[in-house]
């Protein structure tokens, strides 16, 4: 995929968030992560998003070498993507991402429970 990002001068994050930025590209990755994984599979797995946006997010996650599409001739056709080799290497950034997802989330339920009137637990 085309991207505006100077490869020469660029700062290594932004190289980095060309890659996996966007909502669905990390996501899509980590269940990839599990194994090859149909479409269908994938739309299960990420119900929020749309067909569209997944295809779009797995094209140009393909188109940089982090997920393999495979395609095979049966009717229908069935096709599957799976994470290719350097792919697996985004694996402890995205584990990263996960656990400070869950440590944020926990402290806002705390920061919520905190806020919330005596009496109106619910």
């Amino acid at each position: 995929m085309a991207r505006n990002y100077n490869w020469k001068t660029g700062c290594d994050v932004e190289a980095t968030l060309s890659v996996i930025g966007g909502r669905w590209k990390p996501i899509l990755v980590c269940h990839l992560l599990d194994g090859r994984k149909r479409f269908g599979e994938l739309r299960r797995l990420t119900p929020n998003a749309t067909e569209r946006m997944i295809t779009l997010q797995l094209r140009e996650l393909e188109a940089d070498g982090v997920v393999a599409r495979h395609v095979y001739a049966e009717v229908p056709p069935r096709v599957e993507y799976e994470v290719t080799e350097f792919g697996r290497s985004l694996a402890p950034i995205l584990q990263l991402m996960q656990a400070w997802g869950s440590d944020f989330k926990v402290r806002r339920r705390a920061e919520e429970a905190a806020a919330e009137p005596v009496g109106q637990a619910g």
